[in-house]
């Protein structure tokens, strides 16, 4: 069963992130997995939790 971790900046809507796993489940059906056997985890974290270069982005 493939577990996909997606890490993004806060701020996308319901609508959005259920396209985002619609779009990753899609990318294993493509190769022979079930649907029903693929796991989207959606990580919304604010900008200021990411960094580059040792300084919060955001």
């Amino acid at each position: 069963m493939p577990v996909v971790h997606v890490y993004l900046w806060e701020g996308r809507t319901d609508e959005q992130v259920a396209e985002i796993i619609e779009d990753m489940t899609e990318v294993f059906v493509k190769r022979g997995t079930s649907p029903e056997a693929v796991r989207v985890l959606v990580h919304a974290l604010p900008k200021s939790h990411w960094g580059k270069g040792g300084k919060p982005s955001g």
